[in-house]
């Protein structure tokens, strides 16, 4: 496999780079992606490929679950993952901040039954950000990756950085579910999840 992913490189280095050899100039001047976006760790995952752009817009944090750490009491976070979307937002300056869960997740099935992951405890205690939507019970699997998108928006709120960014109107959060099967992103238009092609721009 990693043979494969040489020959990858040397095609990349020949042929893609030079196609697009002006965007790699601006590119290595730095950054200005308009969109963060927060998703699983999955492989079977990508967000420029979902969609359609190109590299520079978008700010990808890859995690299991797609989770937004809560922060501690003193109102930070050690976690990378807080960290990133800090930068993203008050370094960076993005627009839109996107939490984009999936549908089949391993990690919302392993937080659906945290006893089959007794072998891999730091797994158990990453899902600790989303234990809060298991207190109740679980309707199905489906509904429970949805669920854990709003939670994430919620703890994304409370983030002093985004905080202050939704007061003053220069973020917006959405919340996206993306089915591998048949390639649809639903949208959560502020009720419920609908098919992106239905939901207001």
């Amino acid at each position: 496999m990693v043979g494969t992913l040489i020959d990858g490189i040397a095609k990349f280095e020949a042929e893609v780079v030079p196609e697009h050899a002006e965007l790699f100039v601006e590119l290595a001047k730095g950054q200005s992606p308009d969109t963060l976006i927060v998703t699983c760790a999955d492989s079977r995952i990508d967000p420029t490929l979902i969609t359609q752009t190109k590299p520079g817009d978008l700010f990808v944090i890859r995690n299991a679950g797609n989770i937004v750490p809560q922060l501690d009491a003193d109102g930070t976070s050690a976690d990378g993952t807080a960290g990133s979307i800090d930068y993203a937002v008050a370094a960076l300056g993005v627009s839109h901040i996107v939490v984009m869960g999936h549908a089949s997740c391993g990690a919302m099935a392993g937080l659906a039954d945290l006893a089959s992951l007794e072998a891999l405890p730091s797994v158990a205690r990453w899902l600790e950000h989303s234990e809060a939507l298991i207190a109740g019970g679980i309707d199905d699997l489906d509904d429970l990756i949805e669920r854990n998108v709003l939670l994430q928006l919620e703890h994304l709120a409370t983030y002093p950085t985004v905080k202050a960014a939704l007061a003053s109107g220069t973020v917006e959060l959405h919340g996206w579910v993306y089915d591998i099967g048949s390639g649809q992103v639903r949208v959560f238009d502020g009720e419920q999840f609908v098919v992106s092609s239905a939901a207001t721009r």
